[in-house]
């Protein structure tokens, strides 16, 4: 259950957004200054103030300077507090956003670049209900990462981020939002089941041996064999000679996806079957190629290959 300031915060964000300064979203860096840093006490803090105030009165009420020297010693300090939770905020720069990859319906990894002149400590960045902490020292750079939940394919914009703190005494809270326009790009949900894409790497034709570099197997040794192929420590423990056989399959060739192959099916349904394909053709290290309307990728393989059809297909309208 969240707290009074919580429950105050919220209510003056969606009735008096002048209040709270409702910004829009801004071009990277951002760097926080005081005109957009707000300061609340917290329910420690509240408490603390009570105490103070009954403490203070009890010192008058008694003429006790002792007293009366300790209640203005703590209320120097939760003061002090206020000014260190805002100083912990002002001049921290968000220098760059970036985002990792993920399909519609998981979460996708971003990492914060934050970046400040000086030391800070025990400072808060909240993502929805996301959150972590993290710490500066002198000019070093803190990396954090929080996960943004996905639902469709497509760009997706990031929401407000809140950075806060309430070191050192916990009296007080001081936040701030952030909103960068920066938007993340999310991949299409392949389907979970399907028929397997056409191609010619099937045929048993395609499976002849062809000399390799990697050791396949070792065979009896024939006459013409290279003595540097003899594998002697092998061969000792048997009656015959035997022979580092290099020889490994033929690669397969590559799979055509192609849209135009799909017909009868809906864009989203299409969509999600080259997006099962890819991923198939990337487990068995296959190498494809994609052919989308107004987008034809050529012949490729490996995780840039992969990530650039995915963002491909994530991009259809």
């Amino acid at each position: 259950m969240r707290g009074l300031p919580q429950r105050l915060q919220g209510w003056a964000e969606q009735r008096l957004p002048a209040l709270t300064r409702y910004r829009r979203p801004e071009d990277l860096p951002i760097e926080l200054h005081r005109h957009r840093i707000y300061i609340v006490p917290t329910g420690f803090g509240l408490g603390f103030s009570a105490l103070l105030l009954v403490m203070l009165v009890g010192a008058l009420n008694y003429n006790n300077n002792s007293a009366l020297l300790l209640t203005c010693l703590l209320g120097a300090a939760s003061a002090a507090s206020m000014l260190v939770a805002f100083r912990s905020l002002d001049g921290l720069r968000l220098e760059q956003v970036r985002a990792g990859h993920a399909t519609a319906g998981g979460s996708i990894e971003l990492t914060f670049t934050l970046q400040s002149g000086r030391p800070r400590s025990a400072i808060r960045l909240d993502l929805g209900n996301a959150s972590a902490s993290f710490a500066l020292e002198g000019h070093d750079a803190a990396l954090v990462k929080l996960a943004l939940p996905t639902e469709v394919r497509g760009w997706q914009a990031l929401p407000r981020l809140r950075l806060w703190s309430s070191w050192p005494l916990g009296m007080f809270r001081a936040w701030s939002w952030l909103h960068p326009t920066q938007s993340v790009l999310v991949w299409p949900r392949p389907e979970m089941a399907g028929p397997a894409p056409s191609a010619a790497a099937d045929d048993a034709r395609h499976m002849r041996l062809h000399r390799g570099e990697e050791l396949a197997a070792l065979r009896a040794y024939q006459a013409g064999d290279p003595q540097r192929h003899v594998a002697w420590k092998a061969s000792a423990r048997h009656d015959n000679l035997l022979v580092k056989d290099f020889e490994q399959p033929q690669n397969q060739p590559q799979w055509q996806l192609d849209w135009r192959q799909l017909r009868g099916m809906d864009n989203e349904a299409r969509i999600a079957r080259l997006a099962r394909w890819l991923n198939e053709a990337q487990q068995h290290r296959r190498s494809f190629s994609l052919w989308l309307p107004g987008n034809e990728i050529g012949s490729g393989s490996g995780a840039l290959h992969y990530a650039r059809c995915m963002d491909a297909l994530a991009c259809l309208p």
